[in-house]
């Protein structure tokens, strides 16, 4: 008997009902959503209710679903954590991934009576595992933590150890044999690797900064991954670990929680996933579990998982000197299977290979359905513990108060602002970001306004495309800097950012221009002044020159924590330029808050000899942040009046942020007084300066 429902249009409104229902009803039982929609596949397939045939639709759709899991498990990669946290999460990644594989290998030979070449595949289908609980982690604020870092780079390990095994098992069965064949084999795959972490990053940075239209990007991008995916065919890989490498070679030049990263993502959870989730519940015969034989079958393959890696998670704990939150965390991020094990079933039951038969295809998805269910829970008990154990109250508020308000001018400006503004934003603030247009009262034709809603348009589009809200604001004034200041306090901005003031053929004009000179004489929160001429997530690397005493303005580690999200979030290193005592406070704090951002230090004699030296080491593909201050505090001097023709004469061929940091008060009120060795501060400075020392004490 033939489906219940063949036509086109009725089956794509079907698996949109689907993909629209089945998370909000399992969101009430908090249960992951990956459930509902296998579950939703068994009950529409032919073993279930046979609403919808498994067409052609589901093997396309399908096929670039699993390849789109693989390619965002590679994109989401925290690749700063590999440098602090490597050796210990290479290490985990082994435990996590040989304990389960040797025990699935032992119980399928012994207890379950399978082929070798099965037992293998079944050892690797328990060795790997898929994040699927790490939203969880999120919610509580503990990507960072180490027991997370370490499931995120076992995660890594275990899938490529559990695909690469994969790969050598189906070439093994297809025939493959002789020392010649396997030199080749091997020879392939290490050109593959080099060759696409060699000139993917490159192409991807040239492309991206020649077109910035939303949909050539994402195409582009995906393009790249199915390029990666069919070399890796061509070296004898699976094109699944192809997708992987694509999106841990991408990483770089994909800044987490940019305009493009959310396009990506959104597709892929939107449809290419959830179609492929519900095709594999399609496959699936219920019945065929109901069985005593069957369910001792499956009964027996979910125990040695679970076990297995439970046992793997415990001696890593032990190890690493953690505590029982750690524990459950470690065992709830690593034994969830999905991806990784429905990519192996799927791949081991195609009739050309013929390893798997329907018995291990249902016993695999049991073993999702119930190992996703115990991962949220063991994940979302040690989070919560782990949060009420180490969270500091002072901290957990969040880093600085205030939105960030970006004034948008031209067009072109525009793309370049927002992106800036979504990197710096603090996270822990709701509704953070607002776009500011400004027109002339004497516009006659309105051709002001009209521009500057399109810009806000243009701006909230992109922090859509980002999954961010951005609350946008259109005034008609008769002063510029006047419009910016009134918004800033009215909103309670923390920060504005501006254009740095440019001529007409897009050069440096070698001033601060009028409107940005009257905006830092009339407020004294932090002000960004920004040229980019290449977007953030092609940049190279972020070179910032911080003038002698920066650590005493009370902005100073709002600048710097703003720099550290840019780091972070793009994987871009961070090379300071210091004088003095500077560099002791910026390293401290990196290395307590920000521990996985790559840094580098020199220290100078003098700003001036900052700015001498930099000039040869500041390329096309970087970002050179200049910190400065307003004249009358303690930080400032001279020598920085200069900096706009400076940057005009030697840096215009670079993207600038000129920054001046949150200042308290009005520089003329500013008292000097004799410090106890004769030193000329003002009162602010001694107060700050013993602020300074209470946190040097605490760290």
């Amino acid at each position: 008997m033939g489906a219940l429902i063949t036509n086109p249009t009725w089956i794509f409104l079907v698996m949109l009902l689907v993909i629209l229902l089945a998370p909000i009803l399992l969101r009430r039982l908090r249960v992951p959503h990956i459930i509902g929609l296998i579950l939703a596949g068994v009950l529409l397939g032919e073993h279930g209710f046979n609403v919808l045939a498994r067409d052609a639709s589901f093997e396309l759709f399908g096929g670039v679903g699993i390849y789109y899991i693989m390619f965002l498990a590679g994109l989401e990669m925290d690749m700063g954590s590999f440098r602090r946290y490597g050796r210990g999460g290479i290490g985990f990644g082994l435990l996590t991934f040989l304990i389960p594989f040797v025990a699935g290998l032992f119980v399928s030979l012994y207890g379950l009576h399978l082929g070798r070449a099965t037992s293998v595949l079944v050892g690797c289908l328990l060795g790997s595992h898929t994040l699927v609980a790490f939203p969880i982690v999120g919610r509580y604020g503990l990507g960072k933590h180490r027991s997370v870092v370490f499931a995120i780079i076992a995660t890594a390990i275990a899938s490529f150890l559990a695909l690469l095994t994969l790969a050598i098992v189906v070439q093994s069965r297809q025939g493959a044999n002789g020392w010649a064949f396997w030199l080749k084999f091997i020879a392939g795959i290490i050109v593959y690797l080099v060759g696409v972490a060699w000139t993917f990053p490159k192409i991807g940075r040239w492309f991206l900064r020649r077109n910035e239209d939303a949909v050539t990007q994402f195409v582009f991008v995906l393009a790249l991954v199915f390029i990666s995916a069919w070399l890796a065919e061509l070296a004898g890989l699976e094109g699944l670990l192809g997708a992987f490498i694509g999106g841990l070679v991408l990483n770089r030049i994909i800044p987490h929680g940019g305009p493009l990263m959310g396009r990506l993502e959104f597709v892929g959870n939107a449809l290419f996933v959830p179609w492929f989730l519900i095709g594999v519940g399609m496959l699936i015969d219920i019945r065929a579990v109901a069985g005593g034989s069957e369910l001792l079958f499956c009964a027996i393959f979910v125990a040695t998982a679970v076990a297995s890696k439970w046992v793997a998670a415990a001696l890593m704990n032990t190890l690493s000197g953690g505590c029982r939150a750690d524990r459950e965390l470690l065992f709830g991020l690593t034994n969830a299977h999905a991806a990784g094990a429905l990519a192996i079933v799927m791949i081991a039951t195609a009739p050309e290979v013929g390893l798997m038969n329907a018995q291990i295809l249902n016993a695999t998805v049991l073993l999702i359905l119930v190992s996703c269910i115990i991962s949220s829970f063991a994940t979302g008990n040690g989070a919560r513990r782990l949060a009420l154990e180490t969270t500091e109250l002072e901290r957990n508020r969040g880093s600085y108060h205030g939105k960030c308000l970006t004034a948008y001018a031209y067009p072109r400006t525009v793309n370049s602002l927002t992106q800036l503004a979504i990197l710096i934003r603090n996270p822990l603030i709701a509704d953070n970001l607002m776009g500011l247009a400004i027109s002339m009262d004497d516009d006659p034709d309105d051709a002001m306004r009209a521009q500057g809603q399109h810009n806000l348009e243009h701006a909230k589009a992109l922090a859509a495309a980002a999954d961010v809200n951005m609350s946008t604001m259109s005034r008609v004034s008769s002063n510029v800097a006047s419009a910016i200041v009134h918004t800033m306090r009215e909103i309670d901005a923390g920060e504005v950012i501006l254009g740095l003031h440019e001529q007409t053929d897009g050069n440096l004009a070698g001033n601060l221009g009028v409107v940005a000179q009257s905006v830092l004489a009339t407020t004294h929160r932090e002000v960004l002044l920004a040229r980019l001429r290449l977007t953030p997530g092609t940049l190279k690397q972020i070179i910032v020159a911080v003038p002698p005493k920066a650590e005493y303005e009370v902005g100073f580690y709002k600048w710097l924590e703003h720099l550290c999200r840019i780091g972070e979030r793009t994987g871009m290193p961070m090379h300071f330029y210091t004088c003095g005592d500077t560099g002791f406070y910026i390293k401290n704090y990196l290395d307590e808050l920000h521990p996985n951002v790559r840094k580098a230090m020199t220290t100078e004699k003098g700003f001036g000899a900052i700015l001498l030296s930099l000039p040869q080491d500041v390329a096309e593909d970087h970002l050179f942040v200049v910190v400065t201050s307003r004249a009358g505090f303690i930080s400032h001097t001279p020598a920085l009046n200069t900096i706009p023709t400076l940057l005009a004469r030697h840096f215009n061929h670079t993207n600038i942020i000129l920054l001046y940091p949150d200042q308290f008060g009005d520089p003329g009120e500013s008292l000097s007084v004799f410090a106890p060795n004769g030193q000329i501060v003002t009162q602010r400075h001694m107060v700050f300066e013993q602020w300074l020392g209470k946190f040097r004490n605490r760290i």
